[in-house]
């Protein structure tokens, strides 16, 4: 199809072609063209369907309010729903789609819906769909949700990317047209650091859509200047095609940027939208007004749009949406339209005025009266006018321009709780007072709506934001027209008169609101789903709000708006998330041995963040039970070593260091003699158990602190709330150097053989016994630390050395033990082994056991408080028969004891009124030949030899189990202390 609409001179390269398709039908466009502009070149007018009847729509606007040419973009992966043409920049070989319809975009199926519409007035999803209450599962949800929601998923991974970044600046300007860009300008030249940001690919606002005239120039030549300025200004950041979102906090503001989606595809490497987090010390808002359109029967009809839509495809794009356009408006901005049209050599109808002393024109016909009607089946062709003296004509076009006065963007100037203020002048709302920090409101957003008071403003509130001294800078002459309007909302006695095209909600839709008394405007918002739409009512709720302000007999800012909430315009849920995804969003952190391990063929497994060697297979092993067994009977018989770096470590530092671990642990560390290392249990406020680890004290002032892999963050942050918050007069300071040490285990009967080759000093039983810690060398002179702990419960110790020496380590330490067959185990033989010696880890401090559940209630100091010790000696926390942890061993050997199964006694019920416990970790013991476990048990210390019922009945498991000691293997610790 040619384009026919297609007409002179405008801001598209007519030089070049570009092909695009729409529902598979091919078109050409240029560059500087949107994907609306362009169909609109081509004749084509009808874009999508509305959401409820599935009415005929076409453009509305021409810019990001967009409520009806909604299509879908691309396809495969990188299928975008719900783009809006208006705003979508052409390139060559785009693929658009229409959406939200059955069969044919002329031909709508659904479109069935608009002759059942009495049936599915406002609320109707409120009233029906009640009964009979079977067919909800089986009829009336699935029909809901296969019409429910505008476009549709690829359901496939998105394979773009995503970014985020951050800037900073002295000042930040939101919106280039005319009073942007005097702000810019004079901000820039005076040195300060700017941003400018704007949604549009092209800098120059509204100055790009009219024939308006700046000093002796047309207002795009002069925006052209400006920004070419700007641009040649290093401390100035010019951000096209850059929405503002939201207003923050602090000064703060996030701004989605779309770098790739002008192409077809992004260059490799690019993202293809980056959110920016905008740091900033003075705001200028500058984001103009919205023309509104005014309400009559049938005032949808494709054709049918803004009157500043108009000028925007005739001035920029170059295209006539149609050869013959009427104009219905109360304000003088509708003649510009007009004027603008008449002038490209579009014929104007007439121009239908509802003032009386409206302008006349010899080059147009004004007509004193409504337009109560339209006609025309996929698009407009008649518009009938009622006259003032009672009189009616049909007026033939193709377009029709609506022009019901201007709503300034209040919207960033609300995101945090601020409200807007009514403005009679103009009739609109404008910014109020409560403003967020830092932000200044100019031009049309402040309700200025001519060009000379823009860049008058523009340039006085820059100086005033950055408390420039002397004179303003003289701006050049420019339109300064005052706005000449007339309240008009809707015309009276329409029955379907459109306010949100989206939602297809009408005037008698508020009516019926009012009528069935959800008169507040966030109550007329849910029942008529005024507003909710994805233009969020930018072109619809006033006229609503209008009307229910009459209804009610209030004026309008009595009623007052709906809440005004970021983001600005739809942002793709893949903007927020940015490079957060996958591997990026879960990252995997490895430990200093990993390239070691890798190279010994480890099998690797995720804890928290951390990629752990889970076991070191061997030539000829069959199954991971295999590995774990040797690499438990290797350790327990001679030495094995195991990267424990994942621990989390705390440096605790100051004269009150003591005193602030006496207050987290709820044993004491006030009297910990330096070179020693104590076990410490850590509750939360409610008494349960936390956390536990070791605190080993290497200077009076100076302790360090391990935990848990999984509560490493948790704990430091905990830490840091009792520090700041409610101990912030103790001199103690903490830095978390879980990632600055590497730190090995090396546990066996060979453990002190292995290392006395590598340390520096005795560590002998009697120079460095059981518990110790110190500040050491290794291998002639490299700083290190060693503590003398065992999770395993042989002879072991943990040495630490500076991360990046933790590959060496290890390497050494496998150098040194190969006299003695070291071998490497991984987090499964370490769970192994812990269970053999009934140690707790994350299975039982499972965020509802206590200290007494542990058995380890006496660990509870009498003689200090700390956090948690009052709640912890709760009556309902130390009920006689309460839950204690316990071993538990099958009585034939040959049965398993699978995690996660119940105690019940020997004889009587199985079920959960009965239950008596629950097993917490299991394994297969090689050291004793068949498996054990942990559990808790109701009274279990008292329990001792009992024999009992273990079930699972979702996995058909009943085994007779004996109740033992949680220690299983050297009760006495006699190897431990070798």
């Amino acid at each position: 199809m040619s384009q026919v609409n297609r007409i002179g001179d405008g801001q598209v390269d007519k030089t070049e072609l570009l092909n695009f398709t729409l529902d598979g039908k091919s078109y050409a466009g240029h560059p500087g063209d949107t994907l609306a502009s362009a169909l609109l070149a081509n004749g084509v007018r009808l874009m999508g369907r509305s959401f409820k009847y599935h009415r005929p729509r076409g453009p509305l606007s021409a810019g990001s309010e967009e409520p009806n040419a909604l299509v879908e973009l691309r396809s495969g992966a990188r299928q975008e729903p719900n783009t809006r043409a208006t705003t979508t920049e052409l390139f060559d070989g785009l693929r658009a789609k229409s959406q939200n319809r059955l069969g044919s975009l002329k031909f709508d199926l659904l479109s069935i819906n608009d002759r059942l519409s009495n049936f599915l007035t406002a609320g109707f999803y409120y009233k029906t769909f009640m009964w009979p209450a079977a067919f909800w599962e089986k009829l009336y949800e699935p029909l809901i949700r296969n019409a429910a929601g505008l476009g549709s998923l690829s359901l496939q991974d998105d394979p773009d990317v995503y970014d985020k970044g951050f800037l900073h600046c002295d000042l930040l300007i939101i919106g280039a047209g005319p009073a942007g860009l005097a702000a810019a300008l004079t901000a820039g030249r005076a040195g300060a650091d700017v941003i400018l940001a704007d949604e549009d690919f092209r800098v120059g606002g509204r100055l790009n859509s009219e024939t308006l005239v700046i000093g002796d120039e047309t207002g795009a030549d002069w925006a052209a200047q400006a920004a070419a300025e700007l641009g040649s200004l290093p401390n100035v950041r010019l951000m096209t095609r850059t929405t503002v979102i939201g207003a923050f906090d602090h000064g703060i503001y996030g701004a989605v940027e779309r770098i790739s989606d002008h192409v077809h595809t992004p260059d490799a490497g690019k993202p293809r939208q980056v959110l920016w987090r905008i740091y900033t010390k003075q705001t200028v808002l500058a984001a103009g007004a919205i023309e509104r359109p005014i309400a009559f029967e049938n005032n949808d009809r494709p054709g049918i749009m803004l009157g500043s839509a108009l000028r925007t495809y005739a001035n920029r794009f170059a295209v006539a949406v149609d050869k013959r356009v009427a104009i219905f408006t109360n304000n003088d901005d509708g003649h510009r339209t007009a004027s603008d049209l008449h002038a490209r050599g579009i014929k104007i109808a007439a121009v239908v005025d509802v003032r009386p002393d409206a302008p006349r024109s010899g080059d147009y016909e004004v007509l004193h009266g409504e337009i109560t009607d339209t006609k025309g089946r996929l698009g407009l062709a008649f518009a009938e006018v009622k006259l003032a003296d009672g009189s009616t004509r049909t007026l033939e076009c193709g377009a029709l321009g609506l022009s019901g006065g201007w709503n300034p963007n209040v919207h960033l100037t609300c995101h945090q709780r601020g409200r807007p203020a009514w403005a009679d002048g103009i009739a609109a709302f404008v910014p109020g007072g409560d403003l967020p920090a830092g932000m200044s409101v100019v031009g049309a957003a402040n309700g200025d709506m001519s060009t000379a008071g823009a860049l008058r403003g523009g340039a006085q509130t820059a100086k005033n934001a950055l408390g420039l001294k002397g004179r303003s800078p003289a701006m050049p002459k420019a339109e300064d027209a005052p706005v000449n309007i007339t309240p008009f909302w809707y015309v009276e006695g329409c029955s379907r008169a459109w306010l949100d095209q989206q939602n297809d909600v009408t005037v008698k839709d508020v009516k019926l609101s009012h009528q069935e008394g959800f008169r507040s405007v966030e109550h007329l918002k849910r029942y008529t789903t005024l507003g909710m739409a994805t233009d969020q009512g930018k072109t619809s709720n006033m006229g609503g709000l209008a009307i229910m302000a009459e209804l009610a007999g209030k004026a309008i800012p009595e009623v007052g708006t709906t809440i005004f909430r970021p983001p600005y315009t739809p942002t793709a849920i893949g903007a927020f998330a940015g490079r957060h995804r996958e591997q990026e969003f879960h990252p995997k952190r490895l430990t200093p041995s990993h390239k070691w391990a890798e190279e010994q063929g480890a099998v690797f497994v995720e804890v928290g963040n951390w990629l752990r060697a889970q076991w070191f297979p061997r030539a000829g092993e069959t199954t991971w039970r295999e590995s774990v067994d040797r690499e438990v009977l290797a350790t327990r018989n001679s030495v094995g070593v195991c990267d424990v770096t994942t621990l989390g470590k705390v440096d605790v530092q100051g004269t009150d260091a003591a005193a602030f671990l006496n207050k987290i642990y709820c044993n004491s560390f006030a009297k910990l003699a330096v070179g020693k290392t104590r076990y410490g249990l850590m509750l939360r406020e409610d008494g349960i158990a936390m956390d536990d680890g070791t605190a080993a004290r290497l200077a009076e002032d100076h302790f360090v602190v391990t935990t848990t892999t999984a509560n490493a963050l948790p704990v430091y942050r905990h830490m840091e709330f009792v520090r700041q918050c409610l101990s912030p007069d103790m001199d103690v300071q903490l830095i978390s150097t879980t990632e600055a040490w590497a730190q090995y285990a090396v546990a066996g009967p060979n453990s002190r053989r292995l290392l006395e080759k590598i340390v520096d000093q005795d560590i002998g039983n009697d120079a460095f016994p059981f518990m110790a810690c110190a500040n050491i060398t290794i291998c002639g002179g490299l700083r290190a630390r060693l503590f003398r702990i065992s999770f395993s419960g042989e002879l072991a110790y943990e040495i630490a050395v500076p991360t990046a020496y933790g590959d060496a380590l290890i390497r050494k330490i496998m150098e040194a033990g190969a006299e003695f067959d070291v071998t490497p185990y991984g987090t499964e033989a370490l769970g192994v082994m812990r269970i053999e010696k009934g140690h707790a880890a994350g299975n039982e401090l499972n965020g509802t056991t206590t200290a007494q559940n542990l058995g380890m209630g006496r660990m509870i100091s009498g003689l200090k408080d700390c956090i948690g010790k009052t709640l912890s000696q709760r009556p309902g926390l130390n009920a006689e028969g309460d839950l204690r942890q316990v071993g538990i061993k099958p009585v034939d050997p040959k049965d398993p004891v699978p995690a996660g199964a119940h105690l019940m006694n020997a004889e009587g019920p199985v079920d959960a009124v009965h239950d008596q416990g629950y097993v917490t970790s299991a394994c297969y013991s090689p050291t004793l030949g068949h498996a054990i476990a942990l559990g808790f048990l109701k009274n279990g210390s008292e329990r001792l030899g009992d024999t009992m019922r273990l079930v699972s009945p979702l996995t058909d498991v009943h085994v007779d189990v004996e109740i033992v000691s949680a220690h299983f293997v050297d009760p006495e610790g006699e190897r431990l202390r070798a």
